[in-house]
């Protein structure tokens, strides 16, 4: 296209505020805001799902046409929303019976939908029919995560697309533990494609359009840079391939939209940050804990986020068990749904014990930002943390994270030290080497003066997606040769 800015097209299944299960909602809401600030344009592509935002929304059709998933007759349309409020151009990619469901990966009522690999391929090829078939191709497709993984290949190899071999495609690895695999069984869901590629889609037997991507985009990038190396060595048997293709594999720490995330403006919050830091997070805290039996002359611990083995909430419920046992002075706030024996375990905790424990078994995200601004810590023992954003959140509510050293937690959370740092990190994930931190969670609350250095550490730390935005150009500028 003739004008000087990079059009790129985001493809993801889910972006926040429209449609949010995890980080990868906030990256692809936040990020093309940045982009846009540097020079390029950006438009997200998404499924039209069935969901609150959706509702009183305008949509202008730009292409409507059918295509056939092996005997199936697939009609669809893409169609821009008028009226998005948001600050880039917004598509929902409309597949009546497969996307139109009133969740992203399971219903309202928890359960998964089952037709997961249909529904993708829907997604990727809908989206992959209408640029096809547009007047203008985008300069870069940027696809995020192995729902759009096999859009790559796709472009490359299969046809009635190959006119878009030469559009480049960068992807986005949020999380690795979901790479989509399905058996080759399942093969004629896909356009026809050159058989002797098929080993481009191809891991170990399987499948796989993680795989896929890593093999078939231009660039590869994750989330952070400590994540990358990990997947080297622990990817879920994706190791030698990263190794093989990390050549092209970047690691960019994610960052968080400054504007949602401003203690000082933040419409969810009772009292605003002006300028005495303790004084915002006393009264914060007061207005967190009214109603409750929770003593706020206590440091208060929380978490916040998905119930999920690789948050490590499922050590929860034992690590707040042997606090109250050691008797350790600190009160705890949990705020997640997910693993129904966490859910249940929590709540029998904050049943027999409402002076130690506050819980809210849901997802909320007023209620989010009021814990991080009234919370003394945050509480992060995951397993795998590809970028982590929660942390982020905290340091930028004053807020001290106590994390487990790796991925994103190990590039974002520096160690405080009494003057430097902006946090305590753990180095192993056993009560041990949490509780030693614990520890020194509870001596820093005492001395005021330290807390309030730490405090003010995180608070003037820069997460933002400008610098970020900023390696990300570069990526696009290589792969276009502008």
């Amino acid at each position: 296209m003739s004008d000087q800015h990079i059009h790129i097209h985001f493809v993801s299944m889910e972006c926040y505020p429209c449609a949010k299960v995890g980080g990868l909602a906030d990256v692809v809401g936040s990020l093309p805001k940045y982009l846009g600030q540097q020079g390029a344009e950006v438009a997200v592509f998404m499924p039209k799902y069935r969901m609150k935002w959706f509702e009183g929304k305008k949509f202008d059709y730009k292409h409507v046409s059918h295509f056939y998933l092996h005997q199936e007759r697939i009609d669809y349309g893409v169609a821009e929303v008028l009226n998005s409020g948001l600050d880039f151009r917004l598509f929902v990619i409309d597949v009546p019976g497969k996307l139109d469901r009133d969740g992203v990966y399971a219903g309202s009522n928890g359960n998964f939908f089952g037709d997961e690999i249909q529904r993708h391929i829907c997604f990727q090829r809908a989206y992959l029919n209408f640029i096809v078939n547009a007047e203008h191709t985008p300069d870069v497709v940027h696809c995020h995560d192995h729902h759009t993984g096999l859009i790559p290949f796709i472009m490359q190899h299969c046809d009635g697309y190959r006119s878009l071999a030469s559009v480049p495609v960068v992807f986005t690895i949020h999380n690795e533990r979901y790479q989509g695999a399905f058996p080759w069984t399942m093969h004629y869901l896909l356009p026809q494609f050159d058989s002797w590629k098929a080993g481009m889609m191809d891991w170990a037997n399987l499948v796989n359009p993680l795989a896929s991507a890593v093999k078939c985009a231009w660039k590869v990038t994750t989330v952070s840079p400590s994540y990358m190396e990990e997947l080297k060595y622990n990817s879920m048997g994706l190791e030698s391939l990263f190794n093989q293709e990390s050549y092209k594999c970047q690691g960019i720490l994610n960052g968080i939209d400054w504007d949602v995330w401003d203690p000082a403006t933040d419409p969810y919050l009772d009292h605003k940050f002006v300028e005495d830091v303790d004084d915002y997070k006393e009264k914060n805290k007061l207005a967190l804990l009214e109603g409750s039996q929770l003593d706020p002359s206590f440091p208060l611990v929380a978490f916040i986020g998905r119930f999920a083995n690789e948050k490590g909430a499922d050590l929860l419920p034992g690590i707040i068990e042997e606090a109250m046992r050691r008797d350790l002075q600190m009160n705890f706030v949990v705020l997640g749904t997910g693993d129904k024996w966490v859910e249940h375990q929590i709540g029998i905790l904050a049943h027999h014990r409402p002076d130690r424990v506050a819980a809210m078994i849901t997802y909320n995200e007023a209620v989010s930002h009021k814990i991080y601004a009234g919370a003394d810590f945050l509480l992060m023992p995951s397993r795998v943390e590809p970028c982590g954003l929660n942390q982020m959140y905290a340091m930028r509510y004053g807020t001290i994270p106590i994390v487990h050293n790796l991925g994103g937690l190990k590039d974002s959370v520096s160690y405080f030290d009494g003057d430097n740092g902006t946090g305590l990190k753990f180095n192993s994930l056993d009560f041990y080497h949490i509780f030693e931190e614990f520890q020194r969670a509870i001596y820093l609350h005492g001395a005021k003066k330290l807390l309030t250095t730490a405090r003010n550490n995180g608070m003037s730390a820069d997460y933002s997606w400008v610098k970020s935005a900023g390696q990300y150009m570069d990526i696009y500028k290589t792969v276009t040769g502008r």
